[in-house]
């Protein structure tokens, strides 16, 4: 197939980075129950020193640093893989696809919108991608199933990390640090769920596009 453009390379350079920002919230979780024992002690009139509070503040600000910049590194990449499968798709299937490519980097950015739009992008590129895009049937591993679970998490993980910064923000006492350090570690496994199912539909969507442009008899794919 003329103009097809192999997803496989950014597909790996997407899960290492996305495997970067789960070891990151790995560290954060150390961090927040950290903080948790440490205000814990507090509460309960235990000896903390200045030498053990400055050291999870330096922790936190550690934690925090890797974990934007490992968010933004991987959502670039992301995007970019996004926009290279979205393209492919066009070819697969142009009349399935109900945006332009172009909305394939766009629907990340609007307001609200984001929500739901890059995920009816994507069940467009998914249905293009399949061996059979217009059969009533699919084969293995081409559930969309994957693609609702990550898309779930996604957004449960943008709603619940505003939610808990707020609370980290507001909180002023050893209590309310405690039980933001509790939301912080919530928030910090639904981030993890939602990146291995983001690995899983990457490397999902990424074979299926493989495998659609295999050779076939007497035909041979132009993957650039």
């Amino acid at each position: 197939m003329a103009g097809l453009r192999s997803p496989v390379g950014l597909s790996y350079a997407v899960v290492a980075l996305l495997g970067a920002v789960i070891a990151v919230d790995l560290l954060s979780i150390f961090v927040s129950l950290r903080v948790r024992s440490l205000m814990g002690d507090v509460i309960v009139g235990n000896f903390v020193s200045d030498a053990a509070l400055e050291g999870v503040d330096s922790l936190t600000l550690v934690a925090t640093v890797l974990f934007y910049g490992s968010v933004v590194a991987s959502a670039v990449v992301f995007v970019v893989w996004f926009f290279r499968v979205r393209r492919n798709a066009e070819i697969f299937a142009p009349d399935l696809q109900r945006r332009g490519a172009g909305w394939a980097i766009g629907a990340w950015f609007v307001p609200i919108g984001n929500l739901w739009l890059p995920r009816g992008i994507a069940t467009d590129i998914l249905a293009a991608s399949r061996r059979d895009p217009y059969g009533l049937g699919k084969s293995k591993g081409e559930s969309g199933a994957v693609l609702d679970v990550w898309w779930t998490m996604w957004v449960a993980s943008m709603l619940f990390n505003r939610w808990s910064w707020t609370t980290y923000r507001d909180a002023d006492t050893a209590q309310e640090l405690g039980e933001a350090a509790d939301v912080a570690v919530i928030g910090e496994l639904i981030n993890i769920t939602a990146a291995v199912f983001a690995i899983l539909f990457v490397r999902m969507l990424t074979r299926m596009q493989q495998l659609k442009a295999a050779p076939r008899p007497a035909e041979r794919p132009v993957l650039n």
